[in-house]
């Protein structure tokens, strides 16, 4: 596996999402049931393969998430680069807003670190810019966390230009995590030029669209009650049909190089800057090894453009969230 920089280390250069072994909200996935012997022979495959960059965060399950991935890498705790978050008030199993206030980190971080049975937490994020907390007494407190060891390096997800820049400003911002990927380039226009700049990661989540741009999906009325993609506006009615068109573009992008279409749309990612590190999800070992090939294919300038062209900016149909409160709390 190639390997990308953050910070004053390297980590491999596509990364797994572990959100989907417990999602926000219970055992049950947000992205169907699991299976989690199969779920822990991803997470030593990945390891086996040099993917490394292991992302989870306190909310997944909630807490559910970083005890499973703790404790199926305890062993083999040296060999993974542990990015976890913080960010939200959790009451009854149950997110009820915003919180990062320094002590709430700061508690936060002692969980965390019990929970994933480790003496430090590689990759510490904010999760959501909390309005009620000045980004500077924010980056204050992980900076103390750091000296002290807790935590080895620095990032926020989902900031807004204005934030980012205060905060970079404030302290040493290593990664920033947000959505990106061929149907959501929001980023393009600040973020991205940004931490580009200031030699910050990007890490992409959802950089297979929440599944879409695989082309193995169904309408979100196909999907069962729970699963998340029931409610995506993007999986939806009209713009399900006019979002599947530009899947129709990966996949001939695909069959030119005898790739998948998520290799496509995750190389893609890669040739968009040296920066990037895409974290996709996976709860099978088939998949994780498909995406991993996506580090050695190379696109030619034909292939970027046709994707460019096929995935202007802005042109998804259908909004990102169902839920107005979630799209509040991007770009914070």
């Amino acid at each position: 596996m190639k390997r990308r920089s953050l910070g004053t280390t390297d980590v491999s250069a596509i990364g797994l999402g572990c959100m989907g072994f417990a999602g926000v909200g219970g055992m049950r996935a947000m992205y169907g049931d699991v299976d989690f012997e199969e779920a822990r022979r991803v997470l030593h495959r990945a390891l086996d393969m040099g993917i490394d960059f292991l992302d989870t965060a306190e909310v997944y399950g909630p807490f559910l998430n970083e005890e499973f991935v703790g404790e199926t890498i305890r062993d083999r705790r040296e060999e993974a680069f542990i990015a976890t978050k913080f960010g939200f008030r959790i009451e009854e199993g149950k997110v009820s807003g915003l919180d990062s206030r320094p002590a709430h980190i700061q508690e936060v971080c002692e969980a965390s670190l019990r929970r994933l049975g480790t003496d430090r937490i590689d990759l510490f994020y904010q999760h959501r810019v909390d309005p009620a907390v000045p980004i500077e007494e924010v980056m204050e407190t992980l900076e103390v966390l750091r000296r002290t060891g807790k935590i080895r390096f620095i990032g926020l997800s989902e900031p807004g230009p204005e934030t980012l820049a205060r905060a970079a400003k404030a302290g040493r911002v290593d990664a920033v995590q947000s959505e990106y990927s061929l149907w959501e380039r929001g980023v393009e226009a600040d973020i991205l030029p940004f931490c580009r700049d200031n030699g910050i990661a990007f890490v992409p989540y959802s950089p297979l669209g929440r599944g879409f741009l695989t082309g193995a999906v169904k309408r979100a009325e196909d999907y069962e009650e729970g699963d998340y993609r029931r409610n995506d506006p993007r999986y939806q009615g009209e713009n399900f049909d006019a979002n599947m068109r530009l899947v129709d573009a990966v996949k001939t992008v695909a069959a030119r190089h005898e790739a998948t279409a998520a290799q496509v749309a995750l190389a893609w990612l890669l040739a968009q800057a040296d920066n990037i590190i895409p974290i996709p999800g996976t709860k099978k070992r088939s998949r994780l090894e498909e995406n991993a090939g996506a580090a050695d294919l190379a696109l030619s300038k034909e292939d970027l453009r046709a994707l460019d062209a096929a995935a202007p900016v802005g042109g998804t149909a259908g909004e990102r969230y169902s839920n107005p409160a979630m799209l509040k709390m991007v770009r914070g």
